[in-house]
């Protein structure tokens, strides 16, 4: 029983993945908002019906991408070593990824990342739902900040404020590719304000408030 419905998961989320990487190529191609529900439903040779019953909405066609990394920050927190201050393994957790250039970041010039980027800069529509995933990932690291001993309203003040300066520092790192820096030349600054925002998470503003 647990095999056959661990093949059954298996295949829904191919299924799943060829939906989406199907629709992606098409928006990458037209436009966003110049594709349709029924082109990408016959694109990938699927009905509307069985399109919607994987994606609720258009936008999460692309922004399920984004999904996995929900709850990234809540498992940071949750792996770290014994001793260690939260969000000090944030911190961690985030040079590691600018060095990788992993496009959470913002700091991958690779042309299909840019051009995925730059297709949900270009659509409101995409950029205000990208605020549902954000909402998420702050509920997640708040649970993992309350399981580490945090005070409820300190956790939850904390993992807003977290799940903002990552996606600040992402947007940052994006917008300067998107003006021809290349990732390793954005990389020391990139590196610097990651720095430098986890200082003040930690530190508070103090005088810069």
């Amino acid at each position: 029983m647990n095999q056959r419905m661990g093949l059954r998961e298996r295949k829904k989320e191919r299924t799943r993945e060829a939906i989406a990487n199907t629709a992606i190529r098409l928006f990458l191609d037209k436009g966003f908002d110049q594709v349709s529900i029924t082109e990408i439903a016959e694109a990938a040779e699927i009905s509307r019906r069985t399109l919607f019953a994987y994606f609720p909405a258009k936008e999460d066609l692309v922004l399920h991408r984004f999904a996995d990394h929900e709850s990234e920050a809540a498992r940071t927190v949750r792996a770290r070593p014994a001793g260690q201050p939260p969000l000090e393994a944030l911190r961690e957790g985030l040079l590691d990824a600018l060095a990788r250039r992993d496009p959470i970041t913002g700091l991958s010039d690779d042309p299909e990342v840019m051009a995925f980027l730059r297709m949900i800069v270009g659509a409101e529509s995409l950029a205000a739902r990208l605020t549902r995933y954000t909402s998420r990932g702050i509920e997640a690291l708040a649970e993992a900040f309350a399981e580490a001993g945090t005070d409820p309203l300190v956790a939850r003040l904390v993992a807003a404020q977290v799940i903002v300066v990552q996606r600040q520092l992402s947007e940052m790192n994006y917008e300067s590719l998107a003006h021809g820096a290349t990732a390793d030349e954005r990389y020391p600054d990139a590196v610097r304000a990651a720095q430098r925002a986890f200082d003040l998470l930690r530190d508070g503003l103090g005088a810069h408030g």
